[in-house]
């Protein structure tokens, strides 16, 4: 309906172009928005205001202008001047009630824009460091990237979906450390473990597979290890001197092959469980992308080349400096260690390149809130590179923090006091997490009640939600236990038999998920798809409570049970964009 309103008034603007009344640069794109209440019709458009000093007209008078040059529709009642120049219009019943058919007619696909190979977009989410179990942080991100993923597509674009697997660099090392350190102890060896290696029974765990592989091979005396090593912070050194010197002894005393044996069962153990973890989620990826791949192939290498050649690199007390504040950063980069040893920011600089190359239109990103300062220093590399940057997209999705009994729940990731997402999902289920973290703007803060999100009420809105998919599954149940069938044709012939105030209502909801799914792709906002759905729950219920489905005159039986077969399957269209299951009881 929305479309051929705004169709409309594109013609309307042509006709008053053709005749002198507006200037030919009017090549203003008409804007419709719902109207709060249906006494003001269904749609609403500024346009006269948007024009009248272009035209050189009053915007009441304009308005009118543009109404009496509408075209003639079979959709449109009227069209009303409202206000200081609004243009109200209002649907006709069989216009409204035409929903219904829609939705018959199109089944899943109900809303949905045709798929375009131009609006080629890579949507990287999670990216999480395999350095230990995914927490309840990174759910969120999981659950948010993965609705958005699924709303683009559904909006038009090819969507492709990529993991980053940082598996390269100092806090890798100091991962296959932990373990190592852990593996010593299980050899009835001491090393003083760091404050900032990690923590937590995975580690253990890591290290006993290790041990049941190769047994002692790789077991050093305690005293040996420690011996020259700088002090750690608990016996008042500097933790990271002390870190850094246990990597160096670790590489050192094992050499290349038992220092990959340590970091490659690290890496391996803990991504296989974080690939397993997302998919019993739901999330899964067309791209598991190497961080390593990048020093493999020379792309890091590439891209410090390819700045330096754009004149934006310079040496400084021993590193290499990306001139980042001259392109729109707060400060400058460095980008080669003293050491040698390229960045953490020189990897991203190369993947953002290789995500240009591989032709993608645009490369979001969806990092938690504590990478703010990656939007500007992204930016100004893609800029270094002589790339748009306009083509790099950040996506800043904030914390989720646990309550229970009204308690906020402490955790700490370095230290191992966390939940984990499989904890989470445990508890109160797959549907409710992936609900619960996208039902407020990813722009947030979440507080997330495991309590409601267990509970089986209306209060739980994932809840509410299904039951209301569950009741319109039971009322065909019944209807196939009375021995009667529902003839779809019949309910196609009788739309005009739709006119109590809650069929009205319900119509009204479903002929809005076209222009959600479109709102909620343009502006990054799945929790607009959630908060829809609980409205459309909410007409449903009331619409159940009220009124009859199975009634002897079979014009009104089979026009309401395709009413509320359209209303399933866009509640089920709706849950599967959020990857949430639509059970057919409860």
């Amino acid at each position: 309906m929305k479309e051929h309103v705004e169709e409309l008034l594109i013609q309307a603007l042509l006709h008053l172009t053709r005749s002198g009344v507006l200037p030919a640069d009017c090549d203003v794109i008409p804007q419709l928005e719902r109207t709060r209440s249906p006494e003001h019709g269904e749609f609403a458009s500024n346009l006269a205001m948007v024009l009248a000093k272009r035209a050189g007209m009053p915007p009441l008078e304009l308005a009118q202008a543009i109404i009496d040059n509408l075209p003639r529709s079979r959709q449109v009642d009227r069209a009303e001047i409202a206000g200081p120049g609004f243009i109200n219009f209002y649907m006709n019943h069989i216009a409204l009630a035409g929903v219904v058919n829609d939705i018959l007619y199109h089944g899943d696909r109900y809303g949905h824009l045709p798929q375009n190979p131009e609006h080629e977009v890579t949507v990287e989410f999670v990216s999480a460091n395999p350095t230990g179990p995914l927490h309840v942080g990174h759910g969120r991100g999981a659950a948010y990237g993965a609705s958005l993923a699924s709303i683009l597509q559904a909006a038009g674009c090819t969507v492709q979906r990529e993991y980053y697997v940082n598996d390269n660099g100092r806090q890798m090392d100091i991962l296959a450390a932990s373990v190592w350190l852990r593996y010593l102890e299980l050899c009835g060896e001491h090393v003083r473990f760091p404050e900032n290696g990690y923590r937590g029974d995975y580690i253990y765990a890591i290290a006993r597979e290790i041990r049941e592989e190769v047994g002692d091979r790789w077991r050093y005396k305690g005293q040996d290890i420690i011996d020259d090593l700088p002090p750690a912070a608990a016996d008042g050194g500097d933790r990271e001197i002390y870190i850094d010197a246990i990597i160096k002894r670790a590489s050192e005393m094992l050499g290349h092959t038992g220092y990959r044996t340590f970091f490659d069962a690290s890496v391996d153990s803990i991504l296989s469980d974080i690939q397993q973890d997302l998919t019993e989620f739901g999330v899964d990826f067309d791209e598991w992308f190497s961080e390593q791949k990048l020093e493999d192939t020379g792309a890091i290498e590439h891209v410090v080349e390819c700045l330096q050649k754009n004149g934006h690199l310079y040496k400084k007390d021993g590193a290499t400096w990306f001139r980042a504040s001259a392109l729109g950063d707060e400060k400058d980069r460095v980008i080669i260690r003293e050491n040698g040893r390229t960045t953490y920011f020189a990897s991203d600089i190369a993947y953002f390149l290789n995500k240009m190359q591989r032709g993608f239109e645009r490369a979001i990103y969806i990092f938690g809130a504590d990478h703010h300062g990656y939007i500007a220093r992204l930016r100004a590399a893609a800029i270094g590179l002589g790339e748009d940057p306009d083509r790099l997209e950040i996506i800043l999705v904030q914390f989720a923090v646990l309550f229970r009994n009204g308690k906020k729940i402490a955790m700490s990731t370095r230290s191992g006091q966390f939940i984990t997402l499989r904890e989470l999902r445990e508890e109160v289920g797959n549907d409710a997490a992936r609900f619960f973290y996208v039902m407020r703007s990813h722009e947030q803060h979440l507080d997330f009640d495991l309590d409601l999100a267990k509970s089986r009420s209306n209060e739980n809105p994932v809840y509410y939600i299904q039951y209301a998919h569950a009741r319109i599954c039971s009322v065909f149940r019944t209807l196939e236990q009375m021995n009667e069938s529902h003839n779809q044709a019949i309910g196609e012939a009788a739309l005009k038999l739709l006119t109590e105030p809650n069929e009205i209502r319900l119509l009204r909801a479903l002929s809005r998920y076209p222009e959600i799914i479109e709102a909620a792709a343009r502006l990054r906002a799945p929790h607009l798809v959630a908060h829809y759905l609980q409205s459309l729950a909410t007409e449903f219920h009331a619409y159940y409570n009220s009124q009859q489905f199975l009634v002897d005159d079979e014009n009104i039986r089979n026009v309401r049970l395709n009413l509320i077969l359209a209303t399933r399957m866009v509640l089920a269209n709706g849950l599967d964009l959020l990857g949430i299951s639509a059970p057919e009881s409860m």
